[in-house]
């Protein structure tokens, strides 16, 4: 009994040196509201910031958020140049150099498609766009699903595909007729095309691309899995006791449910 006292005492006292070991991880922002943007009082917030930043007061830690742009925050994750990316799909691929948390949103990709388009074309799937002169934008780096990686295997999608950099600048590419359609994220499009003044102008059509749910991904160069599985749980303890609902209601501008974890 005496032995096992002493053991137990000294796996706590552990618990310090493991904390302060990895207490602060660097965590990606962007100005991409409802997730991360600058507020007026110039701190860092959005859903994501205050997800993880209190997921991580939870366990301890602090999270550093370093601001970079998707395409080059997938490389630094990779590198073990960044430990942390929130609102990112698994796949295959990315499973060899991150690991990843339980769900942690759920808002559908909607095609979004300019007034001239919508009278020329009558979508019912995104493949309906090969072997027409549909320009769809595509975010550099960015996943829609996977119908929409089905797609990016075609040979024929090299016609329909036009690579753009920010997504506020491709909503007014579709305003100027440069292109036909976007794929986003409901949340972020209801910010973003009022912010710009085209939530009229530019509105969503039926055609939802994908339901998959958000994880944050964690760097296998810099993070453990049991770093994970210790975030897992603090995430999971909000979302029973309300704090998760708190945090999406105050910065989700769309009808939302706790059973999907975001617009529903």
């Amino acid at each position: 009994m005496h032995f096992f006292i002493k053991t137990l005492t000294g796996a706590f006292a552990l618990l310090p040196a493991l904390h302060a070991g990895a207490c602060e991880k660097t965590v990606r922002w962007y100005d991409d509201p409802p997730y991360s943007f600058r507020a007026p009082d110039g701190n860092i917030s959005g859903f994501d910031v205050e997800m993880v930043r209190e997921a991580f007061r939870r366990m301890g830690c602090h999270a550093k958020f370093v601001n970079m742009p998707w395409a080059r925050a997938m490389v630094e994750l990779e590198a073990g140049r960044l430990d942390v990316l929130p609102s990112i799909f698994r796949s295959s691929e990315r499973d060899k150099f991150a690991y990843f948390s339980i769900a942690s949103m759920q808002s559908p990709n909607v095609l979004y498609i300019a007034p001239a388009a919508q009278a020329a074309y009558h979508l019912t799937k995104l493949s309906d766009i090969l072997g027409t002169r549909f320009r769809l934008g595509v975010q550099i780096g960015v996943s829609y699903g996977t119908e929409f990686e089905l797609l990016k295997s075609d040979p024929r999608f090299r016609e329909n595909y036009v690579p753009v950099t920010l997504r506020l600048a491709a909503w007014k590419m579709m305003e100027r007729g440069r292109i036909d359609g976007i794929i986003a994220d409901e949340a972020s499009a209801r910010f973003e095309l009022e912010q710009l003044g085209l939530e009229r102008a530019l509105q969503q059509n039926m055609l939802v691309v994908s339901t998959s749910t958000a994880m944050v991904a964690f760097s296998k160069r810099t993070t453990s899995p049991q770093f994970v599985n210790l975030f897992n749980k603090s995430l999971a303890a909000m979302i029973a006791d309300g704090q998760y609902r708190f945090i999406r209601n105050r910065h989700l501008r769309c009808p939302t449910s706790v059973k999907v974890l975001g617009c529903s």
